[in-house]
């Protein structure tokens, strides 16, 4: 088996598994996001898809994504409680902290519409510094001019407006 460090500095093809947290606002729809921690090895402090990780060997996808909702977020679901909405690539290299991060992954996604009160959520210290709610449509425009504050990952974000019918232009 591969460490995700050894994934990341050699650009090995890996499987991740992210899951989008989302409510209905007005019409519309917030996502809860992550902020990154500003000790990660990349995009430290940008927030981030709601939960994601890698899928260690063996396991499955749905599998995966239940487990990080916990680890990461201390959401307790079962498999009923997400909604499989579809898979695509990344693929990218980038420096952070003076080193050369290499991301190879097939992503599959999940969609959990389930309440959530952000302030009785347990986040994982070392992974997350903070959730917030955003609304959707001003991630998705904010992420076509500026990658300061989001690195959300497009494709995945576009899934997300598809499945749910959301009109983000």
């Amino acid at each position: 088996m591969i460490s995700r460090e050894e994934a990341h500095r050699q650009g090995i093809l890996h499987r991740t598994a992210h899951v989008w947290i989302v409510r209905e606002k007005d019409g519309g729809f917030d996502v809860l996001l992550q902020k990154r921690s500003k000790n990660k090895e990349s995009f430290p402090s940008m927030y981030d898809t709601s939960s994601a990780g890698h899928i260690p060997a063996g396991e499955k996808p749905l599998a995966s994504a239940l487990r990080e909702l916990e680890e990461e977020l201390g959401i307790t679901a079962d498999e009923n409680c997400l909604t499989y909405i579809g898979r695509f690539r990344i693929k990218y290299e980038k420096t952070f902290h003076g080193k050369l991060f290499r991301d190879n992954e097939i992503t599959d996604v999940y969609l959990y519409r389930e309440p959530v009160d952000i302030s009785e959520l347990r986040l994982q210290a070392s992974e997350v510094e903070e959730v917030r709610w955003f609304d959707l449509a001003d991630v998705q425009k904010e992420i076509q001019v500026s990658r300061k504050r989001f690195c959300v990952p497009a494709e995945g974000l576009e899934l997300l407006a598809r499945h749910l019918g959301a009109d983000i232009e």
